[in-house]
This record gives structure tokens, sequence and C-alpha cells, in this order.
């Protein structure tokens, strides 16, 4: 089930489904310790001794206030005749979650209205030994465990502490859970107890016909018992408004501090490029973590998350950031990056965000053989993001730092890792983490990142270094023409590796990672062998119905609903076809089939700006993972990369400025990637 409105500060994430319901609460990391981990956090009403959860019964509409992490969620239930609208945020400087529920009284009598929230806490990500105790000195409800507590409070117009509350246990000894003694609309009152633990508190109002109110509800996180009753000290002083205004005051501040012209774009299109810029924020860690997703549902899939750090999403989601003008973010990544390198110089598959090693499925050794448990694409791709944050901000004593530990080590393992038969960077695991082979994608990273790291020495004065990483990236891109060039089918294939008796074999599968092949400088996208691929691509993975949209590849089956198409339609490889579209455009007008792809997306969205991983080929609904980090990056670079070929076609003639957006400015470095890629196929014996 999609997560529609997740909101954070970076250590505290809270993220909701469909159903208005908490489902996944982490705390102190981004994506590490969930807390809630897929149970439900409920929110109820009573009213006329009827009692509802917010759920099917409820029409709902879940989105978030223009510019802000705050959201507007408003809910009606025509039995009951109440109308909802809440606004929520995580505090951006406090770890405080708060809420403020304005209740409308819809029937011509007046009513007593109860508010009810439910607390199913798994601290830690289990439920064993926790404990739920009233607390009297806040009046709130705190659950905790080891150094995690949790207190849960509110207050109404007129009233300052919580009506009801009782704690007790959850599914154990034929107890369902303390929630279902909420649905009388009375609380037993009890004060505390371990073990799988839940609490409910209440909040009551009194409310004239057809009258509104006001009611606010709040959780605040902490490692002691003493750091939560702070925090409910502060939000009673400040007041939950005036948390819930400073966080929607500083996320519009700075949504607002890169204004580019989005003139060329439908409104929908603009308003999902600030929306992903905001969203973005949520799924990344204090710590520079950046992680792929935080939708605890996915476990119901293969037993684990996708709340880790790839460095490869990180890569691209950092470079997103870099060019949309927001490098402190991008900064932390390559700071977690350098905490977490091999000293060999090479990356392994995931980590968490406290930079421990995650958990992997690649094998360190096949066939009683040794073998790295990598993709190669990731260490290759740092390199990549980290060189052009340099182009963008010239900030050279940032750099310094890893022009050793990063640049150079990772650089020196990518010329050794080579096949010694063809030339093609060394067989190591897909993108999509199925396959492991000499693969395409792979290829186009590695040369981007050599190319990368040639340009870094060419900047710092060691030129010779300089040449041989520019000669082991000519040396790729000959064997890619040699190898990976399918003259036979007129496309590039995908990948070639070996069978049980060592022979090359070929995988002609079209997959839209052969996007890689011209995105980081291998080829540039009016390569005719590009054209061709590409093309090729659009005619078999493209899905020609109603909700249309780029297959991954060919025959895939993760998450597949209808055997009729390719594979579902995933945004990131829709986004890399609009990536093609734009490069190979040669006027203005060439732009609007790569736009229109952009409407595509937002017209797939969630309500709230959000995206998810995939979308049902039947019906365009969200598959998988929601929101995934990399949907919302490649959208954003993808909508950068369309304002800056526009800023090109419409270069002055006579003296050769840019006009409107100048964040990556035209200068020599930003020219010197791209000479240097010419340069290397000036090398090239293969053309």
């Amino acid at each position: 089930m999609p997560r529609d409105i997740p909101v954070s500060n970076q250590r505290l994430l809270l993220c909701f489904d469909q159903d208005y319901r908490i489902r996944d609460l982490y705390f102190p990391h981004v994506g590490q310790e969930n807390h809630v981990g897929g149970g439900y956090m409920r929110f109820g009403v009573w009213v006329d001794n009827r009692f509802s959860w917010i759920g099917p019964d409820w029409k709902k509409d879940l989105r978030y206030l223009d510019n802000t992490l705050v959201t507007q969620v408003n809910l009606y239930h025509p039995g009951l005749e109440i109308l909802l609208t809440c606004r929520d945020g995580v505090d951006f400087h406090a770890d405080i979650f708060v809420r403020e529920i304005k209740v409308e009284n819809m029937a011509g009598r007046g009513r007593e209205v109860r508010l009810f929230f439910s607390h199913s806490f798994d601290i830690s990500g289990n439920s064993v030994g926790d404990t739920a105790a009233f607390d009297p000195k806040t009046n709130g409800l705190i659950h905790y465990k080891g150094a995690r507590y949790f207190l849960a409070n509110g207050c109404t117009e007129c009233s300052d502490r919580p009506h009801q509350f009782a704690v007790g246990q959850k599914n154990t000894n034929g107890r369902e859970g303390t929630f279902r003694d909420a649905e009388d609309g009375e609380l037993s009152g009890n004060t505390i107890a371990q073990g799988s633990v839940d609490s409910v508190l209440a909040l009551h109002l009194q409310l004239a016909a057809t009258s509104s109110q006001k009611a606010y509800y709040w959780l605040a996180a902490g490692e002691k018992w003493d750091d939560v009753q702070r925090l409910d000290r502060l939000i009673k002083h400040k007041s939950p408004l005036t948390l819930l205004n400073r966080t929607m005051d500083y996320w519009n501040l700075w949504i607002n501090k890169e204004t580019p012209s989005l003139d060329l774009f439908p409104d929908k299109v603009a308003g999902l490029y600030r929306r992903s810029l905001l969203i973005l924020n949520t799924q990344i860690d204090w710590e520079g973590g950046i992680l792929a997703a935080n939708d605890s549902d996915v476990i119901l899939f293969n037993r684990d998350t996708y709340s880790y750090v790839w460095p490869r999403d990180g890569a691209l989601v950092a470079h997103a950031l870099d060019v949309a003008g927001y490098p402190a973010t991008a900064q932390q990544f390559y700071r977690f990056a350098s905490r977490v390198i091999e000293d060999e110089g090479y990356f392994l598959h995931k980590f968490n965000p406290d930079t421990t090693l995650a958990s992997s499925w690649h094998p360190w050794s096949t066939g009683g053989e040794a073998q790295l448990p990598i993709q190669e694409d990731e260490t290759a791709l740092v390199l990549w993001a980290l060189w052009n944050h340099f182009v963008i901000y010239r900030d050279i004593e940032f750099i310094k730092p890893f022009y050793r530990p990063i640049i150079k080590n990772a650089a020196d393992f990518l010329r050794a890792y080579i096949d010694a038969e063809t030339g093609l960077p060394a067989a190591s695991y897909d993108l999509w983490e199925e396959r492991r082979g000499m693969l395409s994608f792979t290829t186009g990273a590695v040369f981007g990142g050599l190319t990368a790291a040639s340009l870094f020495c060419t900047v710092f004065g060691e030129t010779e270094r300089a040449e041989r990483y520019q000669h082991a990236a000519a040396a790729i891109r000959d064997a890619a023409s040699r190898y990976l060039w399918r003259p036979e089918l007129n496309r590039f294939c995908r990948m070639v590796s070996r069978n049980g008796q060592g022979e090359l074999v070929y995988d002609d599968t079209l997959d839209a990672s052969l996007w890689g092949l011209f995105a980081f400088g291998l080829y540039g996208p009016d390569d005719p062998r590009v054209t061709a691929t590409m093309e090729a691509m659009r005619k078999t993975l493209w899905l020609n119905n109603e909700v249309g949209g780029m297959a991954r590849y060919e025959g895939d089956a993760y998450h597949r609903v209808n055997p009729r198409y390719p594979g579902n339609p995933w945004f990131i490889c829709t986004l890399w076809y609009a990536d093609y579209l734009t490069g190979s455009a040669r006027q203005e007008e060439d732009l609007q089939k790569a736009i229109a792809i952009l409407a595509w997306v937002a017209d797939h969205a969630l309500p709230s700006g959000v995206l998810a991983e995939q979308v049902n080929p039947d019906n365009g609904k969200p598959l998988s993972v929601s929101p995934l980090t990399w949907s919302h990056a490649t959208y954003v670079t993808s909508a950068r990369k369309i304002m800056r070929c526009r800023a090109r076609l419409r270069r002055c003639a006579q003296c050769g400025s840019l006009p409107g957006d100048k964040i990556a400015g035209d200068d020599w470095l930003e020219k010197l990637f791209s000479k240097a890629c010419n340069a290397i196929r000036g090398i090239c014996t293969v053309k």
C-alpha cells in the first residue's frame, strides 16, 4: 500500500497509508529502526454513540500544503456528519510530530465529538519488552524500550490535557489490542503495561450545531524519559500551532531558495518538480544516507525492505539535488560515501544509514571461486556525481579530502577491474540486482567514472594519472563498440557473460537501462547506434494502451500484473526515454515530446505528488514501494535537462550567453566533460 504523505526532519520520519494510518515511524535515523513496522497507528471518531476508525468508510483527500512538508488532509464521513481537516508535520528542528485537527459538526444540532489516537509501537523493530505508561507529570502516554522513548499527548481549545487514556497488551493472550477499548467511546484508564503493548488517548470536543473547533495531537521522540518530557514542555510553551507554522515557513523558504524558470512546463509538471524536491528530503537521513524507499509493506514480498542506502541510488539522488541547487544535502551523501568505501576502492552492495553493512544476496563465491559481490556501477557513479558537483559549485575545499580516498582510490579500482579477454568492465551484478555479467549500463557508468577521475586529476595537476584514466576509458569504449554493439540486431545488447565452458554469451534482451550508454558520456545520444537502440526499446517496451509508460525490460516478472505486457511501467525507465529525446533535440519544438513524458509522470502521481516505483499497466495505480526516492530524483534531473537544453538552443548567436537559469553555468568546467569525452573518442580505435 502506498505511503501517501511522508513527513520528516531527517531524524524522525512518519509514513501514512491511503487510509491516513501511520504505518512506519523511524527514529533516530531515517530508514533504520522502524518502530511501527507496518502495523497500524489508528485515528478514530466517536459521536452519537457511534464509532469509526478513519478508513474505507471515510471520503479522504491526502495532500500537502503547497511548497511545504506539512499535510492538508480532508476526511468526511456522511453518516457521522463529521468533516475533519488535518495538518500534519514533523518540526524542522525538534523531533516532534504535530497534528492539528479542525472538527466540523455538519449536523444541525449540538454534539459531543471524541477523537481517539491509538499507538501500536514495536520499538526497535519488535514488541518484546516494550513498556507503555501514563506519565502524570505531562498527562501523556510514554512508550519506551532501551534508548528509545515516545511520548503521545494532546489538547483542545478548551482543555490543556487529554480527557481519557488507556494502556494494555496487544496480540497476546487473546487480546487484539487496547484500540478495541476505544470503540465504545470510553477508555479504561489503565496506567501501565509491558511486553507487547499499545495505548490510546482521547480528546473531547463540545460542538454547537454546524460549528467547528480545533484539537492538537503530538508525538515526541527521544533517547531518554527526560528528553520527551522536555519536548512536551517545549510544545506546550510554544504551542503546537507555532511549531506547525514555523515548519511550514521553513520548507516554504527552502523550496523557494532556488527559483528556476519553469515557464516551459505545464503547471502540473512544474508543481511536481517542486514537490519531488520536498519529498526527496523525507527519504534522507541527517548523517547523509539517502534511502531508496521507506515503505514496509514490501516486507510481505521478500521479508526485507528498501530502507537502505545504495551508493548508486544515492549518487543519482545527490546529483539531482546538485543540479537543482541544493548542494548541502548532496555533500552529506558524499561524506557518507567516504566513510563506507572499501580500502580497495569499491562500494559493497548497500548500507544502513548508520554506515553499517546492510543485508545482501550477492555471494562472495560462485562455483567454488571467489568473486566480489558488487555492482560496479555504484562505485563509478559516485565518482561521476562528485565531478558534476564540483563542476557546478567549484568547492575545491570540499573536494580536497575526497581526492585520495574516493577519487583516486575508486578510479584505480575501476581501471584494474577489467575483463582480460573483452576489455569490458569485469563481471558484476546489474543495477536491477538480478544477473551478473559485463553489462551495458555498468560499462557506461564506468566510462563516466573514469572520465570524471581523469578530469579531477587534470584540475589537480596530476596529468600523467589523468592520461592513464583517460586511456582506460578509451579502451572501455573500444570494448563496448566491439562486444556490446550487435550489428546483426542493429542495436546494443544488455549484457555479455560466459557459460560453463568459458564461452561468451550475449543477452540481447531490450532493457531500459541501455540509457546508460549515453547518460554518462560513453556515446552521444545522437550516435546512430544509440538512436537505433533507443527506438527499438521504444517500440518494444512502451505500453501501447491507455496507461502507457516504459517497462523495465522484456519479460520483467517483478510485481508483474499482466503477461500481455513486457512488464509494468517504471517511472525512472519512462523518464530515461525522455532524457534521450532531450539529448537528441535540435530545436526547441523537439522538447515537447520529452515534456509530454513528464506530464505523463505527473498524471500518474498520487494526489499528494508521491511517485511509486511502478505503475499498474491495467489501471495506472501505483505498485511496489512508494515513494521511491529514485523516481523523484529522476524526475528532477529530467526536468533540469530539458531546462538546460532549451537554454542551449536559445543561446545568443552574437555573445554565446545563455538566457535565464544559470545554475551549472556554461563555463570551462562544464565544457570540460564534453571535451574529455570527445578526446577519449579520439583515442579510440573502434568508432
